[in-house]
């Protein structure tokens, strides 16, 4: 499922293209995805403007000049693409009228400096789902969601609070939407191997008996924001079904734990291996060498 890094390059993929566009007409080629697409949907979407391509942790969203904000959600293997697109180099994932069963919605677009194109949402699987809000503030979605980790409230004091006093392991608090919003198993494994913690370690023991944060802690929420932007520069990692607007991600290569177990630890000088180990029911990729408890 796109995480946070993936989520963001489609929004950096889209926003050039689509704001300041109005839609011209929509199909919706099946009636749902996940759920039902809002009822009236495309009547409520033809002849809007969209404003602005805006992310909140993994969801997309796409202000309309009528106020409105439509929410998207990629699940497993939703994509938005472009059946023409005015670069010099086209998606390298898409050909029009390559596996057209999945397009399950088309928008028409006219953009002021791009002129007509049509972006498509695709889900082979249809995990993922669109939402539409008078105000996206009451999306149950949206309700209760922690810091953006690379905004400027995603400190080591705020993980502190967070923490404080809590027996979850330190992995389990940090997938918690609640802590941080739009991390998820990938990118939890990679900060956690920056910051040389273990993830089975309870998330309290980050935190001085004084609520401040550990040193660990500290390297902790430097190694979320550091993986992250990494990702982010090379359009998020791509390991089975994610493609953005321009095509796949590359932080897969980079990975130095997920999903390398057997492999030699990267870190320089450390004589460890990757191991495997499940929790709550997912893999959690770490190297018990390097990665200790604080």
């Amino acid at each position: 499922m796109p995480e946070l890094p993936e989520v963001e390059t489609v929004r950096r993929g889209l926003a050039p293209w689509v704001e300041d566009a109005t839609i011209l007409s929509v199909r919706l080629n099946r009636p749902d995805l996940r759920f039902p697409f809002p009822e009236g949907l495309a009547a409520a979407l033809e002849g809007r403007v969209v404003t602005a391509v805006r992310r909140r942790a993994k969801y997309l969203l796409m202000d309309l000049s009528d106020g409105r904000t439509l929410l998207s959600h990629l699940g497993m293997t939703g994509s938005w693409r472009f059946a023409e697109h005015p670069i010099d180099k086209p998606p390298r994932y898409y050909e029009p009228g390559t596996e057209p069963r999945h397009d399950h919605m088309i928008w028409e677009l006219s953009h002021p400096r791009h002129g007509r194109s049509h972006l498509i949402y695709a889900d082979p699987r249809r995990f993922g789902f669109i939402d539409l809000y008078d105000d996206v503030s009451t999306s149950p979605y949206l309700q209760g969601l922690g810091p953006e980790p690379l905004g400027n409230e995603f400190n080591a004091a705020a993980l502190a609070r967070a923490f404080r006093g809590r027996k979850a392991p330190i992995k389990a608090a940090l997938l918690d939407q609640r802590v941080v919003a739009g991390l998820g198993n990938i990118y939890v494994a990679e900060a956690l191997h920056r910051a040389h913690i273990l993830p089975t370690i309870a998330a309290g023991t980050l935190v001085r008996a004084d609520g401040r944060p550990k040193k660990a802690l500290e390297d902790l929420a430097n190694g979320v924001r550091e993986v992250l932007i990494a990702a982010i520069e090379v359009g998020g990692s791509t390991i089975r079904d994610f493609r953005s607007v321009e095509g796949a991600g590359y932080f897969q290569h980079n990975f130095a734990v997920y999903d390398r177990e057997g492999d030699p630890c990267p870190t320089p000088l450390c004589p460890g291996v990757v191991h495997r180990i499940v929790q709550s029911g997912r893999s959690t990729f770490f190297c018990p060498v390097c990665q200790k408890a604080p």
